[in-house]
């Protein structure tokens, strides 16, 4: 059983839903508390154990943009070297992301129509509308 199946889950338990990120952030940890709470159904990824597909970082950078899917304010963009953030392009992105997954901005949702990066509640309620009560 999946976290946040429940006889009151929501059509959005028909769809795949992943969240991707890593187990012990605290961000992340507030989303999956918030997915369950409302009995969303969904899928958890996490980058360090599960890796990361390069196809899939590369259509999140095309859907997103490298800026908003790169976390800028992280310690793993803090220890690039000056040159590489100064020079950060989609291929280089995809490439640093790849190499360092902790560089996404956390958690990235997958609705499976859509991705969204980070958290908020009230984000996530107007992602999945009035239908998560």
């Amino acid at each position: 059983m999946l976290p946040g199946r429940g006889e009151h889950a929501t059509h959005w338990s028909t769809a795949v839903i992943t969240l991707y990120g890593i187990k012990n952030c605290d961000t992340v940890r507030k989303a999956r508390k918030w997915l369950e709470l409302h009995k969303i159904d969904y899928r958890f990824h996490d980058f360090r154990e599960d890796g990361l597909d390069e196809e899939a970082v590369a259509s999140w950078i095309d859907e997103l943009g490298w800026q908003n899917l790169v976390n800028r304010r992280s310690q793993t963009w803090k220890t690039l070297d000056a040159h590489a953030r100064d020079n950060m392009n989609d291929d280089a992105a995809r490439k640093a992301v790849l190499s360092h997954p902790t560089l996404i901005k956390r958690p990235l949702l997958d609705t499976g129509q859509q991705r969204y990066t980070g958290f908020s509640s009230a984000n996530y309620a107007r992602i999945f509308h009035a239908h998560t009560l």
